[in-house]
């Protein structure tokens, strides 16, 4: 798709880099028996990018996707990877020059980075050198994730050009890359290293709002002009009642839902909450507006509360 995008119309050296991202559908028919969860399934989304460059732009180019691969990897607390550097096979395509560019350029990267890695020789596939990064989940296990492929078989194969300083016409520099893989399998993935413990700002509800007596109307008028608060600013927030109070928070711990609030006669007459959250306990009364902040600066953060 990208590709075509490029050849719609002509380019100069001075448009360079080019940088187009999509999220495709890919449908692979896997055996039944293979079919594990998220991890392994038949239909699935990748997070794919293209980066058209030039042969001097190539180092810098690998160097932004690692660092963006770093930067997201990060956020959802995968800090430790393994990084290995897949080189040239027997059979390939392109000339020597452009391979020891690349796999030059790659190694700079990484160097700049100052990642180790492992060198697969003869690992790479037969259009480009390759980085591919494993990530480890809570218990240790590995897994695919990123990938950053160099290719110069789509180039050569639709005839790409662009107008170079002596206005030659030579074929650019395309670098393959996605930060998650298949989307579906990285949710499996957090699914598992999370052990369903997701951080608030990744909750799929962030807080809940316990009604302590949901016959009473106050508490239940101020459950719900508090949950219209939350939602107001982007917070995710349900509301629970009909049962006593204690199940009602054992289920909010069971469903591992990061805040709990609770609203008595007192909150309704004083307009307030009784927080408790998962990683700092019971926090007392507040107001809404004091949760909300502190809620807020937490997702911001991506920091426990």
């Amino acid at each position: 798709f990208h590709v075509l995008m490029y050849k719609n119309s002509p380019h100069s050296y001075r448009e360079f880099p080019l940088r187009w991202a999509e999220l495709g559908t890919v449908y692979r028919y896997e055996r039944s028996g293979a079919l594990h969860g998220l991890f392994r399934v038949r239909g699935f989304t990748q997070d794919d990018a293209h980066i058209f460059c030039l042969p001097s732009q190539v180092t810098d180019e690998i160097k932004n996707v690692l660092d963006l691969v770093e930067n997201l990897l990060s956020a959802y607390g995968f800090v430790e990877y393994e990084v290995n550097l897949s080189t040239r096979p027997e059979k390939s395509v392109g000339s020597d020059e452009i391979w020891d560019l690349a796999e030059r350029s790659l190694e700079e990267a990484l160097a700049l980075k100052g990642w180790d890695h492992i060198v697969d020789d003869g690992g790479g596939a037969f259009y480009g050198p390759k980085i591919d990064i494993k990530i480890k989940d809570a218990i240790g296990r590995k897994w695919q994730c990123s990938t950053i492929q160099l290719d110069f078989n789509l180039p050569e194969r639709f005839d790409m050009e662009y107008v170079d300083e002596e206005n030659g016409r030579p074929r650019p520099i395309m670098i393959h890359r996605a930060i998650f893989g298949s989307v579906e399998r990285f949710m499996g993935v957090l699914i598992e290293s999370y052990a369903g413990l997701f951080p608030l700002w990744l909750a799929p509800v962030q807080a809940r709002i316990v009604v302590v007596n949901d016959s009473v109307e106050e508490q239940v008028a101020h459950a719900k002009a508090c949950q219209d608060l939350f939602k107001s600013y982007g917070l995710r927030v349900d509301v629970a009642g009909g049962e006593s109070l204690g199940k009602l928070i054992r289920n909010a711990e069971v469903q591992k839902i990061p805040v709990i609030m609770v609203v008595g006669a007192s909150e309704a007459e004083n307009k307030t909450l009784a927080v408790r959250t998962r990683h700092q306990g019971d926090l007392g009364s507040m107001q809404p507006e004091a949760v909300i902040e502190a809620m807020n600066q937490a997702v911001v953060e991506k920091s426990k509360y």
